[in-house]
């Protein structure tokens, strides 16, 4: 499917646009997709039939239904959501085109904030997540998708979620003079990593990039702020850039960096819109629903998802960090909402 020019998006840069001009191409392109679904997914057609063109699904939607756009014979890959023990999970379908694309994407949002060096890689994480590559959780397909910007990753947590303190001072010791990448999901970072840290005694002085996303429910319940899980994984760690990224499963690829000014971008793959609760129309300034777009998904109609976070758009091409679009924050799930992030939904067993 060819109905928007990916490459010549991924010539440029991802945050080089204006708004006024992304929204030029930006519109077009998903109501071409919005078309296109409603053409090849007959539950969305009949959504757009009933609603409206261009209609916002629900996440939750995944977990009830199949939606796809291609025939089943083509699918490559099925993404599934993060979800605790009985909870239904979304399923994403892929095509191989489909797939490639959400890589090519996320490689060219994710270096315009990292550069292009692969780095010596420590995943704070265990490696039996990866457990079956052809279905891949939100979890392990965050781990995959991240680990392409790293080199020589090594898991830091074992089987049993414990660190693996040999492992981790033999790291440091070997990468103590270059800039090195951590990758994890936000609360599992906190209790598994910096707690356990704390507990032993231990402070590393590594240098580099934390990048980790998922959810914040479980911080927020423990009065741990984004500042202060930044405080303490510098403090622990020694990493002095934490960057947080927001993004989800059902539209994979085209994530929302944070930049070191702490506002989450979008880029011109994607967009953010701030839905009103009651009168579900879209509102510039004040809290809301989160609506996300994305121009990536053709496999399955997950271009205009209503979300169930909390957020506020904070400013459109004014960030200090340079980059163009409009900057929002999150200030979590809606009340009475699912937890579905990575980080909340590890459980032992």
């Amino acid at each position: 499917m060819s109905i928007i020019d990916y490459e010549k998006l991924l010539s440029e840069n991802p945050f080089g646009l204006s708004q006024l001009n992304k929204e030029t191409f930006y519109q077009k392109s998903i109501d071409d997709l919005s078309l296109f679904h409603a053409n090849h997914c007959e539950k969305y057609g009949k959504l757009s039939k009933n609603l409206g063109p261009g209609v916002a699904l629900p996440v939750r939607l995944f977990k009830l239904y199949d939606l796809m756009s291609i025939p089943k014979e083509e699918v490559k890959k099925t993404m599934t959501s993060s979800g605790t023990t009985g909870q239904a999970v979304s399923k994403i379908y892929l095509d191989g085109e489909s797939a490639q694309r959400q890589t090519k994407v996320l490689t060219h949002i994710v270096q315009d904030f990292i550069g292009k060096d692969r780095r010596p890689m420590l995943i704070l994480d265990s490696s039996k997540v990866l457990k079956d590559r052809r279905m891949f959780s939100a979890r392990g397909a965050g781990i995959l998708g991240f680990s392409i910007f790293g080199r020589h990753p090594k898991y830091v947590l074992d089987e049993n979620m414990e660190l693996n303190v040999p492992l981790l001072e033999e790291f440091c010791e070997k990468y103590k003079d270059e800039p090195v990448l951590m990758f994890g999901f936000t609360f599992m970072i906190w209790q598994y990593f910096v707690q356990k840290l704390k507990e032993k005694g231990l402070k590393l002085n590594l240098k580099g990039t934390l990048i980790h996303g998922g959810g914040w429910k479980k911080l927020v319940s423990l009065n741990i702020s984004n500042d202060k899980f930044k405080e303490e994984i510098r403090e622990y760690s020694g990493i002095d850039t934490v960057l947080n990224y927001y993004g989800m499963v059902e539209q994979t690829g085209s994530i929302f960096m944070e930049c070191p000014c702490g506002r989450l971008h979008a880029s011109v793959f994607s967009e953010i819109d701030i839905i009103d609760p009651i009168t579900m129309e879209k509102k510039d300034t004040g809290k809301g629903l989160i609506q996300c777009t994305s121009i990536l998904p053709t496999s399955y109609p997950g271009h205009v998802l209503l979300t169930e976070d909390e957020g506020e758009i904070i400013g459109v091409d004014d960030c200090p960090c340079g980059r163009l679009g409009k900057t929002f924050k999150i200030y979590g799930r809606i009340k009475g909402a699912e937890i579905r992030g990575c980080s909340d939904t590890y459980e032992r067993r």
